[in-house]
């Protein structure tokens, strides 16, 4: 990119104009925009129209029944160092720290994990999902105190599939 300068010292102005436009861009990718989110959220309830593996659909039920009978889930202890280990052996951030996008892409690779003829990458994916339940209901249950961050809202995706594919 060139920048030129008229006579006057001043900078042209398609270069500041190209400059306000990537910066423009930039603030659209971020969570902070409320179509984003929704955007966002949108895409965790597609992952939930394509075929869902049994496993999937017994936790979101296990989740939806004691979320409607309880109001919310009972409480419930944070995850042990071994399935934090298991979360790190596959590049997986702790449901806390997880923005909606990451949680979406996890759903998609443990669906397709699930139905694996591999036996160890099976287990693990389920293993995984049984996990993630158990962090959303730690997190609910704490009523979210553990979330500081606006950008960290992953588990909003992951309760909006458990509620897409629960048949209660």
């Amino acid at each position: 990119m060139f920048i030129t300068i008229n006579g006057d010292g001043e900078i042209n102005n398609s270069v500041l104009n190209n400059n306000r436009l990537f910066i423009e861009s930039t603030n659209l990718s971020s969570l902070s925009c409320d179509d984003d989110k929704f955007s966002s959220l949108s895409m965790s309830a597609m992952l939930a129209r394509g075929e869902v593996p049994d496993i999937h659909r017994r936790t979101a039920d296990n989740y939806m029944v004691i979320k409607k009978i309880y109001g919310a889930p009972v409480v419930q202890p944070r995850i042990n160092n071994k399935e934090k280990a298991l979360l790190a052996k596959y590049d997986f951030n702790p449901l806390e720290f997880s923005t909606i996008k990451q949680i979406n892409e996890e759903l998609s690779f443990l669906k397709r994990w699930s139905m694996s003829l591999e036996k160890n990458l099976k287990a693990d994916a389920d293993e995984i999902i049984q996990i993630r339940a158990k962090e959303l209901k730690y997190l609910i249950a704490s009523r979210y105190i553990s979330v500081t961050s606006e950008i960290y809202q992953g588990y909003k995706a992951l309760e909006r599939y458990f509620e897409e594919i629960s048949k209660y």
